[in-house]
C-alpha cells in the first residue's frame, strides 16, 4: 500500500501504483473492488510491515501501532441530518494555517501551496496539541517565507509517486511522528458523532468535495479538499478552519450544518459539468496525544 519514511534523504515515500487482479485495484492509499455489485467482496485481509535499518547501525525502527481501515458505504447523493446539540457553543483553539500564502513555494512538492490543503490541515492539528517540527527541522525553508512549519509538512507528507501531499495515511504517519501522538484515519457516521470529538476536545481533519454553490461562504468549488473542524456555534453550525484562505487572517469560516454535512458524508455528487463524481463519505483524520482518551460514542466503532 505504501512506502513510508518520516524523511526524505533516503528512501523516498511513495504510494505503489499499477496493483491489482480481475477483481479489486489499489488507488494511491486505497483498495477499491472494482465492481461491488458484482458480489465480489472482502471477506478477509492481512496486514503485512516489513521494516528497513541502514545495515551499519545497530538501531532498528519500532513500530507503535498499525491500522487499516475498512468500510463498505452505500452510494448516496444525500444523507439525513443529524440532530446536535452534543457540541453546539464549543469552538477549540486550533492554530490557523492558510496554504494560499505558500503559493509558488518548492513547486517540486505538488506544484506548491496551492496544493497544500491536507498537510497544512495536519499541522494545524499538531500544533494545537503542542507539538511541531523545530527550529532545526525547518532550518532548509527559505527564511523569507511565512510559517515554515506548513513547509515542512507538505515535504514531510509527500508522496512520489502520486506527486502529492494529500496521501491521507501519509499525513496522519506524518502527524504520529511526533512525540506522544497518534493518529489514524477513518469514517465518522455522522455530524453527531463529529460533535463528540469536539467535546472531548478533539479537531478533526474532515475530506470533502463540492460545487461553490453547495457551501455558502467558501466561494471555491473542488474535487477534493481538507478543513479542520474546530467546533460549533451556538445553532449548530460548523466551524472551521478552511485552509484555502486567501490569509491566516481569514481561515476561520462557519459554514451551514446542513450543507456541510452533505458535502462531506456523500459518496457520489454531480459535477459542474453535469457529470456524476465521487465523495470521500466521510473520511476524516484524528490526531490526539496518547494521554487523551478516544470519546465513547454509542453504536459506533471502539476508537
Amino acid at each position: 500500500m505504501g512506502r513510508w519514511a518520516s524523511g526524505d534523504a533516503d528512501i523516498k515515500r511513495t504510494s505503489v501504483d499499477r496493483q491489482g487482479d480481475k477483481t479489486s485495484s489499489i488507488w494511491t492509499d486505497t483498495f477499491a473492488v472494482n465492481n461491488p455489485s458484482g458480489g465480489v467482496l472482502l471477506r478477509a485481509y492481512q496486514l503485512r510491515l516489513t521494516l528497513y535499518r541502514d545495515p551499519a547501525q545497530t538501531a532498528s525502527p519500532v513500530v507503535r501501532s498499525i491500522s487499516a481501515m475498512s468500510s463498505n458505504v452505500p452510494d448516496r447523493f444525500t444523507v439525513a441530518p443529524s440532530a446536535g446539540h452534543i457540541a453546539w457553543g464549543t469552538e477549540l483553539a486550533v492554530p490557523r494555517h492558510s496554504q494560499e500564502i505558500h503559493a509558488g513555494h518548492y513547486p517540486e512538492y505538488d506544484g506548491g501551496g496551492e496544493a497544500w490543503c491536507s498537510p497544512t490541515s495536519t499541522e494545524m492539528v499538531v500544533e494545537y496539541w503542542g507539538r511541531g517540527p523545530s527550529a532545526a527541522d525547518t532550518s532548509w525553508v527559505d527564511p523569507g517565507y511565512p510559517d515554515p512549519t506548513v513547509n515542512h509538512a507538505a515535504r514531510m507528507t509527500y508522496d512520489y509517486q502520486y506527486d502529492g501531499a494529500g496521501n491521507w495515511p501519509f499525513n496522519t504517519a506524518y502527524a504520529a511522528s511526533f512525540p506522544g501522538l497518534e493518529a489514524k484515519v477513518t469514517r465518522l457516521h455522522s455530524l453527531d458523532e463529529l460533535e463528540h470529538f469536539i467535546a472531548a476536545g478533539i479537531p478533526v481533519v474532515t475530506s470533502q468535495s463540492f460545487l461553490a454553490s453547495e457551501l455558502d461562504g467558501a466561494g471555491y468549488g473542488t474535487s477534493g479538499h481538507l478543513m479542520v473542524v474546530v467546533g460549533f456555534t451556538a445553532t449548530g453550525d460548523v466551524i472551521a478552519n478552511d485552509p484555502a484562505s486567501p490569509g491566516n487572517d481569514a481561515v476561520r469560516h462557519v459554514y451551514s450544518r446542513s450543507q456541510f454535512e452533505q458535502i462531506w458524508l456523500r459518496t457520489r455528487r454531480t459535477t459542474a459539468n453535469g457529470g456524476t463524481g465521487n465523495g470521500s463519505g466521510g473520511i476524516v483524520y484524528l490526531i490526539k496525544p496518547t494521554s487523551v482518551a478516544w470519546p465513547q460514542v454509542a453504536g459506533s466503532t471502539n476508537w
